[in-house]
């Protein structure tokens, strides 16, 4: 990786000061991607949906390899990701492929590698939002999820998709 080239560097923030973290990063001019889905919380009296990280505690900021140190100084920043003994990046088709999940509407679920995850069908996306998407297939006789692997920052991302809309690969 060249010393000026930017990239998509994968930091972890402390538990819960993810959205704090983007906020101190973009005052301080840096090009902060936190990727956010819905999902429902219950409290004693409603339920509301609510804008969480898909990947908690990941953050991604654009920058090149010299900026590292500089990152890590803002407050909430607990260290750099690293994959291979350098720092984690995020590739840009990645980058894409979790814009378009969070962009879809779909109901997401994402995880760290498991030890249960046990590689199944190859499949591509045919139609929809997701279009032309690849994946790992894992489900049952009544729900399919498409599973996106992650390879440099060892995440997963599970969208629920039918599977009329899928084709083996």
């Amino acid at each position: 990786m060249e010393q000026n080239e930017k990239k998509w560097i994968v930091f972890y923030t402390k538990s819960r000061h993810e959205k704090k973290v983007t906020e101190l990063l973009g005052r301080a001019g840096y090009e902060v991607f936190l990727p956010l889905h819905k999902v429902m919380r219950q409290w004693s009296d409603r339920k509301k949906k609510v804008e969480v990280p898909l990947f908690n505690s990941y953050i991604f900021v654009r920058i090149a390899p010299h900026q590292v140190n500089d990152v890590l100084q803002i407050p909430g920043v607990s260290w750099v990701i690293r994959h291979n003994g350098q720092p984690a990046v995020l590739h840009d088709n990645e980058y894409d492929m979790i814009r378009r999940f969070t962009e879809s509407g779909l109901f997401l679920e994402a995880s760290g590698i498991a030890e249960s995850f046990v590689p199944g069908d190859r499949v591509r996306v045919l139609d929809g939002p997701l279009r032309g998407l690849q994946g790992v297939l894992e489900g049952s006789a009544n729900e399919e999820k498409l599973c996106v692997l992650i390879e440099g920052i060892d995440q997963i991302i599970r969208v629920e998709i039918k599977g009329f809309v899928l084709e083996r690969i």
